[in-house]
């Protein structure tokens, strides 16, 4: 289904993941896990902040985590451990989840603020790994967002955080060529959503 102009936003894609999660038992303790997943430039954050409208205007809870609050340029998979125990594990034990998250000054990542995450009813990460293998067996839904080819997203990631950050978000892409296959991240997603150029990760 071609993206609506006015939001970009692939609405088949957007219902189908508002209807799984819903369905589907939670598995983190008493909380629904979904993962907004894909490539760097496609669309994630914008699709995550409509998942969280629509389940919102449903009537369900939800909270949002930035894997941009984890990952910096030489740690983009291996911050993993710091969400799974400030806010993965508390939360599964219906306790509040909280972390430090990062903020970006100039391309460089900087010690941001603390976050706290009270048990929601669906608690979403959206970025790229966060659909990993590891975390499968407790997710409630898994998204896949990608649009364009790997130049039109690189130009898109560009325009988002600046020139400073080509070369870094062209080392990012290569990782992504090489960690995406080897975890089968998008084989195990249960919705492919694509996204409009104007729609950023």
């Amino acid at each position: 289904m071609r993206p609506r102009a006015d939001r970009g936003i692939d609405d088949a894609a957007l219902t189908r993941a508002a209807d799984v999660v819903t369905r589907r038992p939670p598995k983190l303790g008493a909380v629904r896990l979904g993962a907004i997943d894909g490539p760097s430039g496609s669309g994630k954050t914008v699709f995550s902040q409509a998942l969280s409208n629509e389940l919102n205007r449903r009537g369900v809870s939800v909270a949002v985590i930035p894997c941009d609050d984890f990952a910096t340029w030489d740690r983009p998979a291996a911050w993993w451990g710091e969400l799974e125990d400030g806010v993965l594990k508390p939360i599964g034990l219906g306790a509040d989840g909280r972390y430090q998250a990062i903020r970006w000054a100039g391309g460089l990542p900087v010690p941001g603020p603390f976050v706290d995450v009270p048990p929601p009813d669906v608690l979403l990460i959206e970025g790229v790994s966060s659909a990993r293998r590891s975390v499968a067996g407790r997710l409630s839904v898994a998204v896949w967002v990608e649009w364009g080819d790997a130049s039109a997203r690189l130009e898109a990631a560009v325009a988002r955080d600046g020139e400073v950050c080509r070369a870094p978000l062209q080392d990012w892409q290569a990782f992504e060529r090489g960690w995406f296959p080897i975890d089968g991240t998008r084989a195990r997603c249960d919705v492919i959503a694509c996204e409009s150029p104007s729609s950023l990760a």
